[in-house]
């Protein structure tokens, strides 16, 4: 897909894994997605485990928010989330 002035964009079609960061310890690792708990972008998202930048994921670790743009970026990332 390409973008303005010709850039290309890859995009995410299925992810196992994300790298999770926590920033009170600064470390991140790369875990493993157990499930979808919930997407602010559509509530349809949330039964379909569609991720978006903004998608709150549990992970091994606990839950955590992405904060990548898989759609745009091809890289998922991720911070743990504490509610």
């Amino acid at each position: 897909m390409k973008g303005l002035s010709g850039i290309v964009k890859k995009k995410l079609v299925k992810a196992e894994y994300v790298n999770v960061s926590d920033p009170e310890s600064g470390t991140t690792e790369k875990l493993e997605i157990l499930d979808v708990v919930s997407n602010p972008a559509k509530a349809d998202y949330n039964r379909r485990g569609v991720i978006t930048r903004g998608t709150i994921i549990r992970t091994e670790k606990g839950l955590a928010i992405i904060t990548s743009r898989p759609g745009q970026t091809e890289v998922l990332s991720a911070v743990i989330y504490n509610e």
